[in-house]
C-alpha cells in the first residue's frame, strides 16, 4: 500500500480509564479539510469498533467513512486513531457497489423460486394445468405465467404429464412449443 503523507487529516490517542471508559488523550489536526470530526462523540464509537470483544475475535485494523477512513493500532488499552483521505477507492466501491447489486438481483431470483416452489403444491400445478389444457391449447410461456415458475419448472411438470399421457404436444411455432389435454 502506498502511502502518502498528504492523505493523513488528523490523529487522535484513545485512552481506557477503568471507571470512565474510553477517554481522548491527544489529537492533532494535520490538514485543513471539510470534515470536521468530534472527536469527543465518536470516541466510545472508535474505541469500542476497534477494541471491543475478546482478542480472539474479528476486529478491524481500518473503518471507511463517506469522507475520510479510520486506520487504528492498539497498544495495550490504549489506540492511536489515524484519520486519513480516502484517494482513489470510490470509483473501486462503485465498481463493488455494482457486483454487490448482482449477487443481490440473483439471490433475489433464488428466493423466490424457493418461495414460489414451496408454495404451489407440486400436484396442485399439475391438475389445475390439466384442466387448463382441456378445453383449449396454450403456449409454454402462458403456462409459466399463471404459475410464476421457471421454466424448467413449467417443462418438468409439462414432460410428466405428457409421459403419463394427460396431454400432448399439439404444434411448434419458433422455439414456442403448444399443448392441449386429452378430452
Amino acid at each position: 500500500m502506498n502511502f502518502n503523507e498528504n492523505e493523513l487529516l488528523s490523529v487522535a490517542l484513545l485512552g481506557f480509564d477503568m471507571i470512565e471508559g474510553p477517554k481522548l488523550k491527544w489529537h492533532q489536526i494535520f490538514t485543513d479539510s471539510n470534515i470536521n470530526i468530534d472527536f469527543e462523540n465518536f470516541l466510545i464509537n472508535f474505541y469500542l469498533s476497534f477494541k471491543g470483544g475478546s482478542s480472539e475475535t474479528m476486529k478491524p485494523q481500518a473503518i471507511l467513512y463517506d469522507k475520510f477512513y479510520v486506520v487504528a493500532f492498539p497498544r495495550g488499552l490504549e489506540l492511536c486513531c489515524l484519520f486519513m483521505k480516502p484517494h482513489g477507492i470510490f470509483p473501486k466501491i462503485k465498481n463493488l457497489a455494482r457486483v454487490a447489486e448482482s449477487i443481490i438481483i440473483h439471490m433475489d431470483e433464488i428466493e423466490s423460486e424457493v418461495k414460489d416452489s414451496g408454495s404451489q403444491d407440486y400436484d396442485e400445478v399439475k391438475r389445475i394445468i390439466i384442466n387448463m389444457l382441456s378445453a383449449q391449447q396454450m403456449s409454454t410461456p402462458e403456462i409459466r405465467r399463471y404459475f410464476n415458475m421457471s421454466n424448467s419448472k413449467v417443462w418438468k411438470i409439462m414432460s410428466e404429464l405428457e409421459e403419463a399421457q394427460r396431454i400432448y404436444r399439439t404444434q411448434k411455432r419458433g422455439r414456442t412449443q403448444f399443448w392441449t389435454g386429452y378430452n
